[in-house]
């Protein structure tokens, strides 16, 4: 063994990202190269009655226009929302109902906002309410979790309770929003089509092409060389490569399409709005007799997509009597998707927020509150976990963030802390995310130069999985990590999952160790010089990285946070976030580092700065850029730190890892909005904490 897996390694692309030579999707220019700008439905709900594009065939330089009339036709998509020109049908504002093909960027957009299209607008409803008549309780949530899962006599349990929270928490419409906009260039040659697109996993792509354009797999080839991150909005194909796919076909030239940002919110997912109640029932000892967790949330009229918010307290805490539920209501509005920690992160908001209006109740610790209900196994399956060290990670934390500190140790009352204008407070929350884990294939080659090829279908979104890939097949190798070289990111290589669920590495790795595990042995037997082409191993992870495990597997982490709020303006500041993980083994400690900040850092925002409104009137999101949609900045982050525990699992993988790149955002803004409570003594249950809703409730709590 090499020693490769775990060291700070540096990733392997940066000096291409800083230096401007790494190749995005909408940066592959092809001869005759044309660009393609969409045109978004101004009605709510409704049918397109005509489109005129006269105007615009006569800006310079524009080629076509594409709309429902003359688009080339596709298979009926299972994902509706790739259906795109192929009927008159509005089913939500933004809805894309034409797209302008032109030599130039500056010729699409003018000729784009040339066409004129008429509509027969129908009446919408767009408005979620957790009394809506439309919601209902589907057959199952995200994921493929059951809707309800029920155990005992929850409500009766409550009402006879000790000691009883019933809360409401409303976490806002949130939104992606990735540095690189969802783009793609997509090229027809002799019937065959190569795609770069932005996404967080090829084959995925290419089997949804080969479904639309009913073409072979085998005649299309899709890459992502380098993907500016996604959160979850790029983890299926977005319309963005559907329209290239069309535009190339009815062109006859390479086209690019990339989508403008202002564009994103209506057409590549967002993280559904939740509407939570909360029922803890505890005795007087602060031990959890009932919890309920309701989720209210909402889904478009063409695909459903419920967030999965319960699902966390599925896990959490021992509550012999329990309910979750799920409930949704169907609306005209975009369809929602994925986002960094779906069910996790609202859902984990609600419930570690609850857990600590039940600390204030019972006039308790919230980390002892936590420790006292820690269950033996996990609470909805009955399985014993294969590693959970919570209680680990709220010591350690309480321990670097100084939360018993004697001289500095955490005043339980609220509002005890002040420093002129400024309340100060501190807050800790639990987070959870499940550990999920698919088949790859992976290939590894020996050179007679004594360097080594490892070749697999990974994407790095810019999460590193180069690096890591090369540390795993380093060690099962043997030698040292400059002789390992790896491809990733097209489907002409062996195939493997999308970076998804926190499940790239573990699934990827898996196959890229057995496969240089394989090419090591192969080797110890060779003897003589290696052919010319090298000595090839293969593995395929099928049969065993899918077999259902005789156990609840799950990552777990303690968050801290300590906050400012100004008594003046309402603006509150996070001076200190610190977390810590236990994630299995961590593989590269620079890159989990960076993962784990990154994950906090979008927590703060959800907690402070993100969020979203639909406008009930226009049915549309009235946060549409970065100008409006406030994604933290620099001087919203001050100090965040990252630790994490050393965890040996053997029921995982062959590196014993856990996926990390959701954990860090699951419990940020439920820590912050408990310092805040702490701060202010006001408890705020809506997110984000923007000044206006701050400062409305301390003056609200001083007029009481």
């Amino acid at each position: 063994m090499t020693g490769s897996v775990g060291a700070p390694v540096e990733r392997r692309e940066g000096l291409e990202k800083v230096g401007g030579t790494a190749r995005y999707a909408a940066e592959f220019h092809s001869p005759g190269r044309a660009q393609a700008w969409p045109v978004p439905a101004s009605v709510a709900r409704g049918r397109v009655t005509g489109v005129d594009s006269a105007a615009a065939l006569a800006v310079p330089g524009v080629l076509s226009v594409l709309t429902h009339e003359n688009a080339p036709r596709l298979t009926e998509p299972d994902d509706p929302t790739l259906a795109v020109l192929q009927s008159a049908r509005v089913p939500h504002r933004g809805w894309f109902v034409a797209l302008v093909v032109a030599e130039t960027l500056e010729a699409a957009r003018a000729g784009a906002a040339a066409v004129r299209v008429t509509y027969d607008a129908e009446e919408h409803d767009a408005a979620l309410t957790a009394s809506h008549p439309g919601v209902h309780v589907p057959e199952e949530a995200n994921g493929g979790h059951p809707a309800v899962r029920e155990q005992g006599d929850a409500d009766g349990v409550f009402g006879s309770s000790a000691v009883r929270v019933d809360v409401a928490y409303r976490v806002p419409p949130l939104h992606n929003h990735p540095m690189e906009p969802h783009a793609t260039t997509a090229r027809w040659e002799d019937g065959r089509l190569t795609v770069h697109t932005s996404s967080q996993g090829t084959g995925a792509v290419r089997a949804v092409l080969a479904g639309l354009f009913g073409l072979p797999k085998e005649r299309i080839v899709v890459t992502a060389e380098h993907v500016g991150g996604g959160f979850g909005s790029k983890g299926t194909p977005r319309p963005d490569v559907v329209l290239a796919a069309m535009a190339a076909r009815q062109t006859g030239r390479p086209v690019t399409v990339a989508l403008p940002r202002r564009y994103l919110p209506a057409v590549v997912g967002h993280r559904a709005p939740t509407l939570h109640r909360l029922r803890l029932g505890a005795d007087a000892e602060g031990r959890l007799t009932s919890l309920v967790h309701e989720v209210t949330t909402h889904t478009s009229r063409i695909k459903e997509f419920v967030e999965q918010a319960a699902v966390p307290a599925r896990v959490m805490y021992a509550a012999p009597h329990s309910r979750t539920v799920h409930r949704v209501a169907a609306l005209d509005v975009p369809s929602p998707s994925w986002m960094r920690a779906p069910g996790e992160a609202p859902g984990m908001y609600a419930l570690e927020s609850a857990m600590d209006e039940l600390a204030t109740e019972l006039g308790m610790d919230p980390i002892e509150l936590r420790v006292r209900n820690e269950p033996d196994t996990e609470p909805d399956s009955g399985k014993p976990f294969s590693s959970r060290h919570l209680i680990e990670c709220l010591r350690e934390g309480s321990r670097r963030f100084g939360w018993d500190g004697r001289d500095h140790g955490r005043d339980p009352l609220p509002g005890a802390r002040r420093d002129g204008p400024l309340l100060l407070g501190t807050g800790v929350a639990a987070a959870t995310y499940p550990v999920m884990v698919g088949p790859s294939t992976a290939a590894a080659r020996a050179l007679p130069d004594g360097t080594f090829l490892v070749r697999i279908n990974a994407t790095d979104i810019g999460t590193g999985a180069r690096t890591v890939l090369a540390q795993v097949g380093s060690d099962a190798l043997g030698v040292p990590l400059e002789r390992v070289r790896i491809e990733v990111g097209s489907t002409e290589l062996p195939s493997a999952p999308l970076a998804g669920g926190s499940s790239g590495t573990a699934s990827w790795g898996w196959a890229v160790h057995d496969a240089c595990a394989r090419l090591a042995r192969l080797l110890a037997e060779h003897t003589g010089p290696l052919p010319e082409r090298g000595l090839d191993a293969r593995a395929d992870t099928k049969g065993a990285a899918d077999a259902e495990s005789d156990f609840a597997r799950h990552a777990f982490g303690a968050h801290f946070a300590e906050v400012a709020v100004d008594t003046v303006t309402g603006e509150v500041r996070v001076g200190r976030l610190l977390g810590v993980y236990a994630a299995g083994r961590i593989l590269n400690a620079r890159t989990a580092r960076s993962q784990f900040v990154g994950g906090m850092t979008m927590g703060l925002g959800m907690a402070l700065t993100e969020g979203s409104t639909m406008d009930a009137a226009f049915g549309d999101f009235t946060e549409s850029d970065l100008a409006s949609y406030h994604v933290p900045v620099h001087a919203d982050v001050a100090e965040i730190e990252a630790h994490w525990i050393d965890e040996e699992d053997s029921h995982l993988n062959p590196m014993g890892s856990k996926g990390i790149g959701e954990i860090g955002i699951v419990g940020t803004a439920a820590a912050i909005g408990n310092a805040v409570h702490h701060a202010t003594g006001v408890r705020f249950r809506e997110l984000p904490l923007t000044p206006d809703r701050v400062l409305t409730g301390l003056l609200d709590s001083r007029a009481r």
